[in-house]
């Protein structure tokens, strides 16, 4: 008992520090300049360290070169723009059009479960997800 009270004790203390003023707004430095797939670098920056609500605009991603360059027979891994950790692989198990046919009917590349890398990603209980250092990832839906 005492210790699951210790790691949900961590867990919260975790997703408070993640949540709070850094640097560099939520992180605590700006994200990377060299992003993939065209990414730009303001736009991401603002999504990810100044921004507590919402996200990039929906469709946003299928305007960068994302769908012209993911690779299509495995999975991709995806990582923190601050920081480099890995967030996400996807898909996994399910296809790659599955995962862009639900991504694009939330408007933005959308991780299950078994897609996070709960080691480095919180989601907190507004749906909001973000990654353990303070940059915020995604909106979490629960898949049937």
């Amino acid at each position: 008992m005492l210790l699951f009270l210790l790691l949900n004790l961590t867990r919260l203390f975790v997703c408070w520090f993640a949540h709070t003023e850094k640097a560099h707004g939520t992180s605590e430095k700006p994200v990377q300049k060299e992003l993939l797939w065209g990414c730009d670098y303001e736009t991401a920056d603002r999504i990810c360290n100044f921004n507590r609500h919402y996200a990039e605009y929906a469709g946003y991603w299928t305007s960068t070169n994302f769908l012209k360059e993911v690779d299509r027979s495995g999975p991709t891994k995806y990582y923190d723009s601050v920081t480099g950790k890995l967030l996400f692989e996807a898909p996994k198990g399910r296809t790659m059009d599955e995962f862009l046919k639900e991504s694009a009917s939330h408007g933005w590349p959308s991780f299950r479960d078994e897609e996070v890398n709960w080691e480095n990603v919180r989601c907190l209980s507004n749906g909001e997800c973000i990654s353990v250092t303070g940059t915020v990832r995604n909106y979490y839906y629960r898949h049937p």
